[in-house]
């Protein structure tokens, strides 16, 4: 999939220059957020798609300890996660599975039971783990949050009705449901190997006080395709989303998923949402959540979210809306398709939240991979998760 240069751009994000926060709901933790640690910080995102691999299995459970961020707060009346009984798969295959592809926590949920809950690594259910671009699923989320409070009158607006920078730039007649689905048609590079690429100088440029840095740069690129033509994988565009979102509601990220999802629907523990420095929480990327909460939300969304999103919101969100060019997998609202009927997130080295509606099961995964991406790590996950899924009849 591509999505190698996500982490990059979205850490690089973390290092935008200091201005006044437009929102500020939901508590600051995590690295202080001040100009003497700018450069550190950059250095820090730059390096991350090159940590060794004890790096990796380090820093990806502590990156409140590397960058400053929000906290997303949990409630006080947590979602139990009763005991299932064991899937029907040997314990060796699940570890040779886990030891082979550097997985840290693998949970199977069925009917909101635990069928199975491994860790290793240094890993447990007390700690947090990153997301990278599985956080855009979340941030889709509080898309529909929005919709249903009336704060997003329709996926059909222009986005230039709510963010009206954008006007006069490649985004005019450009929908919040063609942002949801990467249709927008606007020109963008996601190759990190290319110094010249979009995900590579997004946060390059100064940026004036007061102004987005997403914004800023989302603005200066030229239409490639008609909007709803084709479907390209846009970091940035995720940023945009999460900068409509708390444009609409007034609330930051972390601040609104805490109160539609986090502390209603009885997340286990407080999670973390890194943010930029302008202190908008990253749409696109890096929350770190334990693991049985981010089985929690595969959860919530194969229940459909009630009473937080419109009642066919996940019906649609977890749809085909574009096609991805790899037959059987397409892409709904920030949303994975799979074939047999199956969605999910997915974020670079091993970040996976799984869904089977036709069994009822939920399987969440946080890993280190050896790096980013590759074919054949997605095909040992994508055949194991089958495994587990048909384990389960």
């Amino acid at each position: 999939m591509r999505i190698w240069g996500t982490a990059l751009a979205l850490l690089l994000g973390a290092c935008a220059s200091v201005g006044d926060a437009p929102v500020a709901e939901a508590p600051l933790v995590g690295k202080p957020l001040t100009a003497e640690n700018q450069a550190q910080m950059k250095s820090a995102g730059a390096e991350i798609l090159f940590w060794a691999q004890a790096q990796r299995f380090e820093r990806f459970r502590a990156m409140e300890t590397l960058f400053p961020g929000h906290r997303v707060t949990a409630g006080g009346n947590v979602r139990t996660l009763p005991a299932g009984a064991p899937l029907a798969i040997g314990d060796a295959e699940v570890d040779a599975y886990m030891q082979a592809n550097n997985v840290a926590g693998l949970i199977v949920l069925q009917d909101g039971k635990v069928r199975l809950e491994r860790y290793a690594f240094g890993y447990g259910p007390e700690g947090r783990w990153t997301s990278f671009s599985v956080a855009k699923s979340f941030t889709s989320t509080l898309v529909g949050a929005a919709v249903r409070d009336g704060s997003i009158k329709s996926l059909s607006d222009p986005v230039t009705r709510y963010i009206p920078e954008l006007a006069g730039s490649g985004y005019d007649g450009v929908t919040v449901e063609q942002l949801l689905t990467m249709t927008s048609g606007v020109r963008w590079n996601e190759d990190y190997t290319d110094p010249n690429s979009d995900v590579a100088k997004m946060y390059a440029a100064e940026v004036p006080p007061g102004v987005d840095p997403t914004v800023a740069y989302m603005r200066t690129l030229p239409r490639a395709t008609p909007p709803g033509e084709k479907w390209v994988y846009k970091t940035g565009e995720t940023n945009l989303i999460g900068v409509l979102v708390t444009r609409v509601t007034g609330k930051s990220l972390a601040a609104y998923l805490s109160e539609k999802v986090w502390r209603p629907y009885g997340m286990e523990q407080d999670a973390f949402w890194m943010i930029d420095g302008t202190m908008q929480d990253l749409g696109g990327c890096c929350m770190s959540v334990s693991l049985r909460d981010y089985a929690r939300m595969g959860q919530f969304a194969l229940e459909g979210g009630k009473g937080v999103v419109p009642d066919n919101w996940f019906a649609n969100a977890t749809a085909a809306k574009a096609q991805t060019g790899r037959p059987g997998f397409g892409y709904g609202y920030q949303w994975w398709t799979y074939p047999q009927g199956r969605y999910g997130a997915q974020g670079i080295f091993g970040q996976a939240i799984t869904v089977d509606p036709a069994k009822r099961i939920v399987i969440a995964q946080s890993a280190a991979w050896p790096k980013a991406t590759g074919p054949e790590l997605g095909a040992a996950r994508l055949a194991f998760f089958g495994r587990l899924i048909a384990a389960a009849d």
